[in-house]
């Protein structure tokens, strides 16, 4: 019999143990072991039990034990000390205190998605995980943030295979109050309210909160009483629903997450928020409730989004065009012609999403074009990634070469504390001195021997082959329940064979089973009888990728053959609790997508920060880290004659890794039982990837170069009665009117000698015809490289000319003004050049911003 409703009681504590609440209530626990180990103590096997959730943990726990507890003073002591430690860490100044009363006092933090823990199943992947390790390593670092999402009540789903290998997803519904969540609320306690105005009716959401450290999680819940029945499943799942669903999630999170941050901050008195940062496309929306609360202060359309461009920062994630959200631009149209918005109208919104450029389509809103043109700070998140991002949008600014896009990139990284396992920090504490072991001396081998080391990852090993064992059997008793497990599900996996691990979401481009493409070869690979090898797998296809499910399926009905099933195992319901324990458990972690298509691919970086090696193709993050000892790269065959030789290639080229290399090296074991190469390659693993890796670093990164530069444009835009933002507003308005007319009249070059030498000057004349603006509204430039066939130039240089001041009418508008400068030839061979001109002005970044070049004919 099935319950109807079902809540979630919390225990009542004993009043000597009332600091468990208050540590339950902030999720640092997630991360922080001391604060773990105290709440494991209450009942180890029930703290299994509930998936290393405390408030579960203290929901379940009988109240003998907590009685006793009470009654040991050395219980009640460590308690309260991990309560003040926590209360410490929450007040203390960090290295964001350091930077001084001019950085941003509030940061706002935006995505569709949070992985924080597995007892807060709100993300479905890589995206969500960043996000969480982005709130974490920020609280870490005292960065000011708060994060707005959405709270799902089914979350992503739960996976289970069925016997012949399918995918079957299952939404378990969430019980919040048995969530580390509480509801923001009014002073006269009466919960916050946001409420949407929509074409047929009005959506209202109640926003819950979350501590993550030192930063707050809003996420906003629509399952309340106050909505139309259909309004109710509005936040029901992650990505869940078709467009006017999806887009509805999108309105919700950014235009309710901006009012969500309001009341926040109104409620607890901290600073408005400076800076908002938009985790992908999702939240984009976000942009325009900013641009009307500023019409609401007496500024224009125009006028307001120069102030949100300057202080808001998009990131991008997807390196393919069908990646991004697009809405059909009807139906766009729809919702922003309510009163939605205050002051913006649908004719003013649409343009910000119109793929108005070469190959785009008139009928759809394209969500990450509105946040490029809605973010003035943009970036992708691998060196590769960048610049596969300039190209994929540089329709956007034509005329201007992909490397001028300006779209920047900010390397990913992982939340160390997260991901390192516990018997690695212990070891580094211990023979280091520091549990932080993204600066610790891991290159002093006399401090930590090779017999350490080997010894601590022979034990992750284990580790990962008894939780797979486990999770397998809890599997097959799900689906047999009453049932006797298989003996031979007993000796699944073997701790000391050379294990590989792949584990993340399932599109096609991932190529889950490329490692399939030869079974035959894979067989004798994993059954070698001197150096056998073990696949440990994980990953979810979304519910409507059919495609998906097949790899899964195809990959689940090999790993069964009698011969294999013990060297090669799918793990169902792949999650943040599996994977604290695969990342660390494998020896080398296996990414094999078709490049360039992964834009990082954070799973290999939660791998190395704990000694494993990375197999990989040279994509995403292992595309600028990759030294030749850290693992080992998969030529990638990109001159391939179709998608099938290029498989087969790039998959030979990885079972010859495997075979030839990697076994090899894994089993060459010295007198004391350590090979010692393999360890050699953990050593300089740690010692050059674990500060470089860490979300410490990307968070520095997003404060030094993104949200610092944003605070400070926007502050420029804002002084004086929003001077700046009506004064750059009006001189775009001038220059977009008068650039049809500007040109390149003619251009002269003169100084070189008949056969031009490395070390001449070449002295450049450009007459320009502005059209009415002055010489300080644009920069003359001469362009020059190396000259391809067709003229192409490559290794691009450019230098700005000057005005020719002794020209008579210099300083009239009407006429046309000469500029005047000298090109140094620095190399000998082909040399090409040629005259632009583009918009300048103070408040812009770069002189793409606008779209707007004239190059000389």
């Amino acid at each position: 019999m099935k319950a109807i409703r079902r809540f979630t009681v919390r225990a009542v504590l004993p009043e000597n143990l009332s600091a468990l609440e208050e540590i339950a209530a902030n999720l640092r626990w997630s991360w922080h072991e001391p604060t773990r180990e105290l709440f494991a103590r209450i009942s180890p096997d029930l703290w299994q039990q509930v998936r290393h959730d405390p408030i579960a943990l203290l929901g379940a726990v009988e109240p003998s034990r907590l009685q006793e507890l009470a009654g040991d003073q050395g219980y009640v002591d460590w308690a309260n000390h991990i309560r003040d430690d926590l209360r410490s860490y929450l007040g203390e100044p960090r290295w964001y205190q350091s930077l001084g009363s001019d950085a941003p006092q509030t940061i706002a933090y935006f995505s569709p998605e949070f992985g924080i823990a597995a007892t807060l199943p709100q993300y479905s992947g890589g995206l969500g995980i960043l996000a969480g390790d982005h709130l974490k390593a920020a609280s870490d670092l005292g960065v000011p943030l708060v994060a707005a999402g959405l709270f799902y009540r089914s979350g992503y789903f739960s996976q289970a295979i069925s016997p012949d290998g399918w995918q079957l997803e299952s939404y378990p519904v969430l019980d919040p109050d048995g969530l580390p969540l509480s509801v923001l609320r009014n002073p006269d306690g009466s919960p916050v309210q946001i409420s949407l105005a929509l074409p047929d009716g009005v959506l209202h959401a109640r926003v819950w909160q979350a501590a993550v450290g030192r930063v707050t999680l809003l996420l906003l819940d629509t399952d309340i009483p106050d909505n139309e029945e259909r309004l109710r499943s509005v936040t029901d799942r992650l990505y869940g629903g078709g467009g006017e669903h999806r887009l509805l999630q999108e309105l919700l999170l950014g235009v309710g997450g901006v009012r969500a941050v309001k009341a926040w901050t109104e409620l607890t008195g901290a600073p408005p928020a400076e800076v908002f940062h938009t985790n992908e496309g999702h939240a984009g929306f976000l942009g325009l409730e900013r641009i009307s609360d500023l019409i609401g202060e007496g500024l224009t359309f125009d006028q307001a989004l120069q102030v949100v461009r300057a202080g808001t920062v998009f990131t991008t994630h997807t390196p393919v065009p069908a990646g991004i959200d697009r809405f059909d631009r009807a139906l766009v149209q729809r919702y922003f012609s309510t009163s939605l918005l205050p002051g913006v109208s649908a004719d003013e919104v649409l343009p910000l999403g119109a793929e108005d450029y070469p190959g785009g389509s008139p009928d759809v809103f394209n969500m990450a074009v509105m946040g490029l043109r809605l973010g003035q700070h943009a970036n992708g998140v691998s060196q590769l990634h960048g610049d596969v991002s300039r190209h994929m949008f540089n329709g956007l600014y034509p005329g201007f070469d992909p490397q001028e896009v300006p779209i920047d990139s900010v390397t990913n990284g992982v939340h160390a504390p997260t991901w390192t396992d516990p018997m690695l920090r212990a070891l580094a504490l211990e023979r280091l001195g520091t549990e932080d072991t993204t600066h610790a001396d891991w290159g002093n081998a006399s401090a930590v021997t090779d017999l350490d080391l080997w010894g601590v990852r022979n034990r992750m090993r284990e580790q990962l082959v008894q939780d797979a064992r486990r999770r397998l059997e809890a599997a097959w008793a799900e689906q047999n329940p009453g049932g006797i497990s298989p003996a031979w599900m007993d000796d699944l996996l073997d701790p000391n064979v050379l294990t590989i691990g792949f584990a993340r979401r399932v599109p096609t481009y991932k190529r889950l089973t490329l490692m399939l493409h030869d079974p035959d070869r894979l067989r004798r690979i994993l059954t070698d009888p001197e150096r056998p090898v073990q696949f440990v797998i994980a990953g979810k296809s979304h519910p409507a990728d059919d495609e998906g499910k097949r790899l899964i399926q195809k990959l689940v009905q090999f790993a069964s053959e009698n011969d294999i099933r013990q060297r090669m195992v799918f793990l169902p319901d792949y999650d943040i609790g599996m994977a604290q324990l695969l990342y660390p458990g494998t020896d080398v972690w296996l990414n094999n997508p078709l490049r360039p298509l992964e834009a990082c691919g954070t799973s290999g970086m939660k791998a190395a920060l704990n000694g494993a090696l990375n197999l990989s193709i040279l994509d995403g993050w292992w595309n600028e880290f990759y030294d030749g000892e850290n693992g080992w790269a998969i030529p990638s065959a990109d001159a391939a004659g179709d998608g099938a030789e290029r498989d087969a290639l790039e998959a030979e080229a990885m079972y010859d890794l495997i075979e030839h290399q990697i076994a090899p090296r894994f089993y060459d074991r010295d007198a004391d039982g350590v090979p010692a190469a393999w360890v050699a390659r953990i050593r300089h693993t740690l010692a050059t990837l674990s500060s470089p890796l860490s979300a410490e670093r990307m968070v520095r990164e997003y404060v030094e170069r993104l949200y610092l530069p944003a605070a400070g444009y926007e502050s420029r835009l804002t002084t004086d009665d929003y001077a700046g933002a009506r004064s750059l507003a009006d001189w775009k308005t001038r220059v977009k009117a008068a650039w049809p007319g500007v040109a390149v009249a003619h251009v002269d070059a003169g100084g070189l000698d008949a056969v031009p030498q490395v070390g001449d000057e070449l002295h450049v004349r450009a007459l320009v015809q502005l059209n009415g603006l002055s010489p300080d509204d644009v920069e003359v430039q001469v362009v020059y490289g190396r000259s391809q066939e067709g003229d192409e130039l490559v290794d691009v240089h450019r230098q700005a000319l000057t005005v020719d001041t002794s020209v008579p009418g210099t300083h009239d508008a009407s006429v046309a003004h000469e500029f005047v400068g000298t090109v140094r030839l620095a190399w000998a061979g082909s040399f090409g050049y040629t005259v632009r001109v583009v918009p300048v002005n103070p408040y812009l970044l770069t002189p793409a911003e606008l779209g707007l070049v004239t190059t000389a004919s």
